[in-house]
């Protein structure tokens, strides 16, 4: 792993640690009202994955998480050196790692970041949740583009 694509790993683990630590620390049972109808932070034991499904399988999703970790190290040779593939790489292990820990020391994942969005009350979601997303998409641009082997994109660019 190269030095960027750690420190902004790290960065990403830090501040979701601190944001989940903060929330657990000062919003127990209440909503703080953000932006009214519309932005709130609540806190939430989420013991599932994305939309809480899996709930209560924390071992089968610490090993999916370990797994998904390993792949994705593995897999990010095939890549196109280049930041936006960093970016994306450093995100997802930063956010993997954020909700991993979470799930080994708790039980669960906190969960914060809450929007209703036209009467419809989104899934309470969290930073490191945000940064797997971001990763997920900067890799389907990466693979859209043609970077996700650098053999090939070589090939195509001679």
């Amino acid at each position: 792993m190269n030095k960027k694509v750690l420190i902004i790993s790290l960065i990403i683990l830090i501040i979701d640690q601190l944001t989940k630590i903060l929330v657990s620390t000062f919003i127990s049972s209440n909503s703080i009202v953000i932006i009214p109808n519309f932005f709130y932070l609540t806190f939430a034991r989420n013991t599932g994955a994305a939309w809480s499904i899996l709930n209560n399988n924390q071992l089968f999703l610490i090993a999916l998480s370990v797994v998904l970790f390993i792949l994705l190290f593995i897999f990010k040779k095939n890549f196109k050196n280049n930041n936006r593939n960093n970016i994306a790489f450093a995100l997802l292990y930063g956010g993997i790692w954020g909700n991993l820990l979470n799930r080994i020391f708790n039980g669960y994942v906190i969960d914060f970041l809450d929007f209703k969005i036209f009467d419809y009350d989104y899934p309470i979601f969290n930073i490191a949740d945000i940064a797997i997303v971001i990763g997920i998409i900067l890799l389907v641009v990466a693979i859209i583009k043609g970077e996700d082997n650098e053999v090939i994109s070589r090939r195509r660019n001679k």
